[in-house]
């Protein structure tokens, strides 16, 4: 299979039915074997509160249609999410790395302990582990969540990935 064309833009309001979309499909898979789908809020109830629109967020179009979104604050990719249908293809690689390069030399992000498909993503481009917190699940505060805070430290990954 011929790997697919990829094109990042800034989000565009217009965007929001497609990215509501994909959110609420994707979050099901991240939440299956963490903090478990009845913690699932749609993105249209979490949105404003966890600061979607705080920061940058860009869209991944292919074929012209949206396959996934990234959302970047204070060095921190705090959203990023693909639509299942398009998982494996490396739009959430080309998501990631757009993300990566728009931020300063240490960027963040944390992972749902039970998604190892992500967590595997972020070693694979120079993530590692600096902490595992277990609390609150950020939006749903009534389930309980443990999270894989992973940091990327722009500078030792070149070298390390280079070398």
């Amino acid at each position: 299979m011929p790997p697919v064309k990829i094109e990042i833009r800034p989000y565009a309001n217009d965007d929001w039915d497609a990215i509501a979309r994909i959110h609420d499909a994707a979050r099901l898979d991240e939440l299956r074997n963490s903090a478990g789908v009845q913690a699932f809020l749609t993105l249209a109830q979490t949105a404003e509160q966890e600061g979607l629109f705080d920061g940058q967020l860009w869209v991944a179009e292919t074929d012209g249609r949206v396959a996934g979104f990234v959302a970047l604050d204070d060095d921190e990719v705090t959203w990023l999410y693909v639509d299942p249908q398009r998982y494996r293809q490396g739009i959430g690689r080309a998501l990631l790395r757009h993300a990566v390069a728009a931020a300063g030399p240490r960027v963040e992000v944390t992972v749902l302990d039970g998604n190892p498909a992500a967590e595997a993503l972020y070693a694979s481009e120079g993530f590692t582990v600096t902490e595992t917190r277990t609390g609150p699940l950020v939006g749903n505060e009534a389930f309980t969540a443990t999270g894989h805070i992973m940091h990327r430290d722009t500078a030792t990954a070149r070298t390390s990935i280079a070398g």
